[in-house]
């Protein structure tokens, strides 16, 4: 019996209801159809249109044709616009004949997992769902599955959209019928929730998609029965005012509990997926599963709030915030993100929110980038919605100053809303007024935040930098100039806000025209479209216009401050200075300039000379005509007051004065000089005589007459290469200069030995010796002139020197780290520490200055000393020598040698070697991949000579082969590691080793090991050293596994995996660029410098 029609109101919007029609409904629509075709008037008329009428329905009697002869799984694989036909005619095919279309139906469910099952009886009778799952499985088992899902193939591009299209258009079509008959989709459901459990990866990866999108299409139909419920219940009680019963009434009720009993099943259908699938696969050891299912969760959650929106499901989502796969953490942080969207959520998050809000908090420092943005972008909302206090959020603003700087900028924004724009302050929104947000009030929130970082001006770049994107005061440069000039005592800034403001005026420029105020990470070129070059080309001007009256004011205001005056000076670098010419504004030009100078020799320290050299050569390229006639003029003024004031200071010390003045001018000269060549060959045989008359001078000071010496010889040498027609007056003076310079460095070499602790030789005057000393070397080396008229400026050091340079670099690199900070200039830092030092040696060897054999295996026997950064600059080396093919083996064995011999005179007795090891399996894990068989002959050569080493003093040295030589035969062959074995056994055959068991022990371990690299055949085995291999998956837990499981004697998904903890306690490793060049390994150590990390810390985040 029919179901009544629906009422007029809702004929549009609902469909009639299929029920099961009468076998000769098709024939009886046939011969309808045939009779009004031979009724129709058409026939008198012309037969244009009938053709057109006969070609369509010819059309679609051959697609039908067509979709009839293709089975289930060819639709799935094939066209995916032409399913929803396929499954409308599956669906008539069910509701005429049941029992085969099931059969087809299931049959494409198994074909879509891979497997080929066609026992027709089982799926005819009442066969056991598990007896079906089982030969299944053993399908599996022989190999009969193809995997469509993972395919590569182009025929299977579409598999996984068509699949899911597939069941989400057969639950539509059933929606008026066969979905609510408690056969056809409980049979489905039933395989679906029982392949989903089975050890075979592709039959859970099937059924599970299929199953967690029969729900999605489950919610689909509820919410529009839902609608309709709601409609029918308005309309129940419109009938009951008026008090009216009848069939109207009755039709009405009748709807409406038929309705909610259809409700009602689709909410068990979907209780049973997610009881019998769900909670068993989102812990499931593949994470594409367990991705799936939180994302499909977060959906159902969010479109079906009624049933879903409940701590009951919600604590899937929190667990699953711990799981070791980054792309299931970020699906439960992004169906978090969804649902907190949704204001009405909220009051029932709760509990939910205060259960689960400090592990949202945690993943803002998530070891994966992707997850800790999307992490704060969650903790934003939380905030938005007062769901957490401000006192749990001190670990997130720590995250402004780490590297990763997604993680920075998403902070950034973080701090702008909440602390900055305010945005999620209610409290405040009722006595916010009109200018409450303007950008002074933003400024003034911001310089709060910067009053947290006094001392150290790169953590405020940090700052600056990761609000920029969001803060629009940034960039209003007119109210950060008037702040800076008002001189209001009422408004006046203290002198630590307006520091900060400086260095925000500073980096705002910076930011605005595209450059960067933090050194980059990755050493990388910046490249701009061209939109954003036109953006910074108009800030430019926009920022020239907005200072070109107002700049000079700032000069003159705050050139005495020597915090602020070197940021201030700075800003020039990055204004349009043709605008000065265009604008009429010529005096204020000269006014810039004027102060610029009066800047240089109002202040002595390193920013602010370095700063006003820059400004001053800017103008002298950037600005036109007069302007910059002036401007070099100026520049020349600049060099000869430096050499007046040099000339004078040198007289005052050679009559008993003070060297304060000295130091100063040479900081000035020294500053010119690195810029631009200055004429200073008057002051040079003074500079000369200071440095010999005067031993006693302070090392700041020496260090200065040497820097500026040796940045004269080399503007001379570039210059006379340059010239045409070298005069021998030039040339004898210049080697005469070189030779006096040389003479004065190896005065302080020669020093070297004498000095340990309050010795002769400061640690920053080393440091300078040991960096000018190998310029030297790389300037004047010989084979820059061999073959050419400045044959006499090559220079070749003596093996005698190169030893003593190498022991003075070896001083400077075993310095504490307390002692170098207390020692160094923290000016210069970057300039005088061990990393400057291990990069001028490195450059020996680079330019190939010296011989690699001895400074290279000195070098490379270092690698592990000195901390994280020298690390990484031996690393480098290592790789140019290997691109320069250099003797690899001569150069590892030798350094191994030298850290055996370092280690064998340690007291220790539990030292067992073990810097030695250390580096050995640090060098052997350089040949790695394709290195291996490249460098194999290499690697022979260094296991060959290292069994020769240990063999030439046995047994005392044969602690060797175990040390250093083991790392490197695990990365041969087999049949290399069997030849290395015999030819140490051959040196045994006539000793005796049992005379002296200890003594010869690790021999036998030695060879003890190749037997086991050998009958395993590990020699292929691509591992670091020193790293161990993990473990895929989890151990078992066999409590936690259910009574009743399908498979007994199988191990389960389950088994094999459950959620973990989150890889937090990893740390961030960066991958090694091999092709950096050597001198970029220093910026690495500045950084850290900077941020105050010592080198015991970073051997700790390193190891």
């Amino acid at each position: 019996m029919e179901d009544p029609a629906p009422p007029s109101s809702e004929a549009s919007t609902r469909r009639p209801k299929r029920g099961r029609p009468p076998k000769q409904r098709l024939k009886e629509n046939d011969a309808a159809e045939q009779a009004e075709r031979e009724s129709s008037p058409d026939d008198l008329e012309e037969p244009r249109p009938r053709p057109k009428r006969n070609r369509a329905h010819e059309g679609t009697s051959s697609m039908a044709a067509k979709l009839a002869e293709q089975t289930l799984i060819e639709a799935v694989n094939g066209n995916g616009k032409l399913i929803p036909h396929v499954v409308k005619f599956w669906v008539e095919r069910y509701e005429k004949d049941p029992k085969p279309a099931m059969f087809e139906l299931l049959t494409m469910l198994f074909e879509a997992c891979g497997a080929k099952y066609c026992d027709r009886s089982d799926l005819l009778d009442d066969t056991d769902v598990d007896d079906v799952v089982v030969a299944l499985v053993n399908c599996s088992k022989r190999g009969e599955v193809e995997d469509y899902l993972n395919s590569k193939k182009k025929d299977h591009k579409n598999f996984k959209e068509n699949l899911s299209s597939f069941w989400d258009n057969l639950v539509r079509e059933c929606q008026h019928g066969p979905l609510f008959d408690q056969v056809l989709f409980d049979k489905c459901m039933d395989y679906i929730i029982a392949l989903s459990c089975t050890p075979p990866r592709v039959y859970r990866q099937v059924a599970s998609l299929i199953g967690l999108w029969l729900v999605t299409s489950y919610i689909t139909i509820a919410n529009m029965l839902g609608a309709q419920r709601e409609t029918t219940r308005r309309q129940l009680d419109a009938e009951k005012k008026k008090k009216s019963e009848g069939p109207r009434m009755e039709s009405l009720n009748k709807r409406f509990s038929d309705t909610h009993e259809k409700i009602t099943l689709l909410e068990e259908m979907m209780r049973k997926i997610f009881t019998g699938l769900f909670v068993h696969r989102y812990r499931d050891i593949d994470p594409n599963i367990r991705m799936s299912c939180i994302e499909s969760l977060g959906a159902w959650i969010l479109s079906y709030p009624s049933l879903f929106l409940q701590d009951l499901y919600l604590k899937y989502l929190g667990w699953t915030l711990n799981d070791k796969n980054a792309g299931v953490r970020k699906a439960s942080i992004s169906a978090l993100q969804n649902l907190y969207e949704v204001d009405d959520n909220v009051p029932t998050l709760g509990l939910f929110t205060e259960r689960f809000s400090g592990r949202m908090i945690e993943l803002a420092d998530d070891i994966d980038v992707s997850v800790a943005v999307s992490a704060i972008d969650l903790v934003k909302q939380l905030l938005r919605h007062q769901l957490i206090p401000e006192d749990d959020l001190g670990s997130l603003y720590d995250l402004l100053v780490v590297d990763p700087p997604e993680i920075r900028h998403a902070i950034g924004g973080l701090v702008y809303d909440h602390l900055i724009a305010q945005k999620f302050n209610s409290f405040q929104s009722g006595s916010r007024g009109e200018n409450d947000n303007s950008s002074e009030v933003q400024l003034k929130r911001m310089l709060r935040i910067l009053e947290e970082f006094p001392q150290d001006q790169i953590l405020s770049l940090y700052v600056i930098d990761d609000v920029w994107d969001y803060m629009k005061a940034i960039k209003d440069w007119k109210c950060i100039i008037s702040m800076l000039l008002d001189d209001n005592p009422l408004h006046e800034l203290s002198d630590s806000d307006a520091t900060n403001l400086v260095r925000l005026l500073c980096a705002s420029v910076k930011k605005a025209v595209g450059e960067r105020i933090l050194t980059a990470t990755d050493n990388r070129k910046q490249y701009f479209t061209k939109a954003q070059k036109e953006v910074f080309g108009n800030n430019k001007q926009d920022i020239t216009v907005a200072m070109m009256k107002s700049y000079p004011l700032l000069l003159q205001k705050f050139i005495s401050d020597k915090a602020k005056v070197s940021s201030l000076v700075e800003i020039v670098l990055y204004m349009n200075l043709e605008l000065y010419s265009l604008k009429r504004q010529e005096q204020n030009f000269k006014n810039v300039l004027q102060l610029i100078k009066e800047a240089f020799f109002k202040h002595g320290d390193k920013d602010t000379l370095r700063a006003c050299v820059m400004a001053i050569n800017f103008c002298c390229i950037g600005s036109q005509g007069e302007l910059q006639d002036f401007a070099r003029n100026k520049l020349k003024e600049l060099e000869y007051e430096v050499i007046t004031k040099l000339k004078s200071a040198i007289k005052e010390v050679v009559d008993g004065g003070d060297e304060y003045s000295l130091l100063v001018n040479l900081k000035r000269l020294h500053e010119l000089q690195v810029s631009r060549s200055v004429p200073i060959n008057i002051l040079y045989e003074d500079i000369v005589m200071v440095l010999r008359e005067f031993r006693n001078l302070e090392d700041e000071v020496v260090c200065f007459l040497l820097l500026n010496l040796y940045l004269h010889l080399a503007w001379g040498v570039q210059s006379i290469r340059n010239e045409e027609n070298i005069s021998t007056a030039s040339l004898t003076s210049l080697v005469s200069k070189r030779d006096t310079l040389l003479q004065e460095l190896e005065y302080f070499l020669n020093l070297a030995p004498d000095s340990k602790e309050g010795g002769k030789l400061g640690s920053e005057l080393a440091c300078r010796v040991c960096c000018i000393l190998a310029e030297m070397w790389i300037v004047f080396r010989t084979s820059n002139f061999s073959k050419t008229k400045l044959e006499r400026l090559g220079y070749q050091p003596d093996a005698h020197v190169l030893q003593k340079y190498w022991e003075l670099c070896q001083q400077q690199l075993n310095i504490s780290d307390e002692a170098d900070d207390e020692d160094v200039n923290k000016e210069y830092a970057e300039e005088t520490n061990r990393d400057a030092v291990m990069i001028a040696a490195g450059k020996l060897i680079y330019s190939d200055v010296v011989p690699k054999e001895y400074l290279a295996s000195e070098i490379v026997s270092h690698f592990l000393m000195h901390g994280t950064s020298v690390s990484e600059i031996v690393k480098h080396l290592i790789t140019v020598l290997k691109k320069k093919d250099a003797d690899l083996a001569t150069i590892f064995v030798e350094a191994l040698k030298k850290a055996y011999h370092r280690s064998e005179n340690v007291s220790a007795e539990n030292n067992s070697f073990s810097e030695c090891k250390n580096l050995a399996a640090q060098l052997s894990g350089t040949f790695i991949g394709a290195a291996r068989n490249k460098h194999r002959s290499d690697i022979l050569k260094i296991v060959t000579r290292g069994i020769e080493y240990a063999f030439a003093d046995a047994p005392k040295q044969l602690s060797f082969l175990e040390a250093a030589v083991l790392h490197f035969v695990s990365k041969l062959p087999a049949p290399d590691v069997l030849e290395i074995m015999t030819n140490v056994q051959t040196r045994t055959e006539y000793v005796n080793t049992e005379e002296n068991p200890s003594g010869w022990r690790p021999y036998h371990t030695f060879i003890d090991n190749l037997r086991d690299k050998y009958a395993k055949n590990e020699g292929f085995q691509d591992e670091k050293e020193g790293v161990s291999i993990r473990r895929r998956g989890r151990p078992r837990k066999r409590q936690n596994i259910p009574a009743k499981k399908l498979f007994d004697d199988q191990s389960s998904s389950e088994d094999e995996d459950s959620i973990s903890a989150s890889e937090q306690d990893g740390g961030r490793q960066e991958e090694d660029d091999e092709d950096a060049p050597l001198i970029q390994s220093i910026r690495s150590s500045s950084k850290l410098r900077s941020l105050g990390v010592s080198r015991e810390e970073s051997k700790g985040a390193s190891s």
